[in-house]
């Protein structure tokens, strides 16, 4: 493996990496040989994904996490310096959406969505901060949406926390490189997961104007996320930044 990319005796937490985009960024981390815990709320799907990262030969872990909840965010990063002794990669990838007209959300569906979207990512990346530091460095890798770009007339919610993602990870780039640590966010497009599943059953006609528009002519599968979260979370990045990063197969290059 080039050394550049290689995540040898590299510690990693991916938030939501039991399914969809998560897990094939953790997928992505442990074939190029990261230590990887996953951390999320599903039991059953916390074990199949930690089966899954096996596969490849690596070391991994699920802890049962509910990162809209402050004191398990903490939680889940002591558990993994008490395992591993070090933390070197956070990628915050838990989210959700609730699709509606603007008008028509609660102040509760709100707050579900930025709490679960952003306020967790933030939360997560406080935590995390002190190990880096004590480690002489980390990788933080937020994921965004391609609705950190373009308005979406059903998900004014989910676009304004993706949008948060993208200057959050600006600012907290600006404020630690002195610290030796890197925070990017990725704005996946039309990835094939339950959460679009569930979108094109509600929204009509979504399908075929994603293929529309992606140059590419098909949706992105989670494994897309892969070698992204390889290059964002090794020694290659290490002078990348700040960045958002769309990985969409083309579909923000449309006009």
């Amino acid at each position: 493996m080039n050394p550049m990319f290689d995540l040898n005796d590299r510690i990693a937490i991916v938030t939501g990496g039991n399914g969809g985009i998560g897990l094939g960024m953790a997928r992505g981390l442990a074939m190029a040989g990261a230590t990887v815990v996953v951390a999320g709320r599903n039991r059953e799907k916390n074990a199949a994904a930690v089966s899954d990262l096996h596969s490849h030969r690596t070391t991994a872990i699920a802890l049962e996490a509910d990162v809209t909840q402050p004191e398990d965010c903490h939680a889940m990063v002591a558990t993994t310096l008490e395992r591993f002794g070090s933390l070197d990669i956070l990628i915050n990838n838990a989210g959700t959406n609730i699709r509606k007209a603007p008008q028509d959300y609660t102040l509760e569906e709100w707050n579900t969505v930025m709490d679960t979207n952003l306020t967790s990512a933030f939360v997560c990346c406080q935590a995390a901060y002190p190990a880096f530091c004590k480690g002489g460095g980390g990788k933080i890798v937020n994921i965004g949406s391609m609705t950190s770009i373009f308005g979406a007339a059903f998900a004014g919610p989910y676009g304004a926390s993706k949008g948060g993602i993208v200057q959050l990870s600006k600012a907290l780039a600006s404020a630690w490189a002195k610290d030796n640590i890197q925070v990017n966010a990725v704005l996946p497009g039309w990835i094939d997961t339950d959460l679009t599943r569930r979108a094109r059953e509600e929204v009509e006609g979504l399908h075929d104007r994603v293929l529309a528009r992606t140059p590419a002519g098909r949706w992105g599968e989670p494994n897309d996320l892969a070698g992204i979260a390889v290059f964002l979370a090794s020694h290659a990045s290490d002078f990348v930044t700040g960045a958002a990063i769309p990985v969409d197969g083309g579909y923000s290059a449309q006009a």
